[in-house]
């Protein structure tokens, strides 16, 4: 069997020594490097089963996607970026999303975070800042049906940096994962596409730097910062990694 042609489609640069710990090679990189640290164990390699490539998209236009006939699946990245704002890149991206969405040929997308509100905004749903403010590092979340079959747990912990939210399912969409702060914690649609708000690419030196650097921007208070911090730790990435290349293959 083939590899599964997975687009990374890059909506943010790393911050500088996070980028700089991946060889200058942006998120493209840290997905990556994700996929690799999830199937280290595998008597598969990852090359056999994935085929990565890079697609930077911010401030660009449809000529810096690929096309649709030539991969298998999508993958949109986190984002300091507003996922409801009208930027032309940002609606690039959402029409662009909503076309994969829509093709009769299977091209499946993933959504990371920003991504995960990018295509609840090409689905029609609401995307917004939420008043519940910052949710921010290691989280536990309860999982909903769904997810507990998918992720063979009741509660999943999974690093979080977001204030904004979609604040509704789309249509055929089933719920993962809810927080009392987030409700909508991800969502798979059967055959067609998986979301999570969390960030199961960020390691823990990738959480302290973001932490510090948003500390020193004043949007979190020293008590948030400090929670932040101390529950920066392991979590379930590597799972939800995995989760995600089943559902590529078909085998969710």
């Amino acid at each position: 069997m083939a590899p599964i042609r997975l687009a990374i489609l890059e909506t943010d640069t790393p911050l500088p020594q996070v980028d700089k710990a991946f060889n200058s090679t942006g998120y493209y990189g840290v997905f990556k490097s994700m996929f690799e640290r999830a199937f280290a164990d595998s008597p598969t390699r990852l090359s056999s089963i994935l085929s990565l490539s890079r697609h930077t998209v911010v401030f660009s236009d449809i000529s810096s996607y690929p096309s649709l006939d030539e991969v298998d699946a999508i993958l949109i990245t986190g984002s300091k970026h507003n996922a409801f704002d009208n930027d032309p890149w940002i609606l690039t991206l959402v029409e662009y999303t909503r076309k994969a969405l829509e093709q009769d040929r299977k091209v499946k997308v993933i959504g990371v975070c920003f991504g995960h509100q990018i295509v609840g905004r090409a689905l029609g749903v609401h995307v917004d800042r939420s008043d519940n403010g910052w949710e921010i590092s290691v989280t536990e979340m309860r999982l909903c049906e769904k997810g507990k079959e998918l992720f063979g747990k009741d509660t999943l912990k999974l690093q979080q940096m977001h204030r904004d939210q979609v604040f509704s399912l789309p249509a055929t969409a089933l719920p993962l994962a809810e927080t009392s702060i987030c409700p909508n914690q991800g969502f798979l649609i059967p055959e067609k596409a998986i979301t999570v708000q969390g960030h199961p690419e960020f390691t823990p030196t990738i959480m302290h730097e973001l932490l510090e650097s948003r500390k020193e921007m004043g949007l979190f208070t020293p008590e948030l910062f400090q929670s932040g911090m101390e529950r920066n730790q392991q979590d379930d990435g590597l799972l939800v990694a995995r989760v995600f290349v089943k559902f590529l293959r078909g085998e969710v």
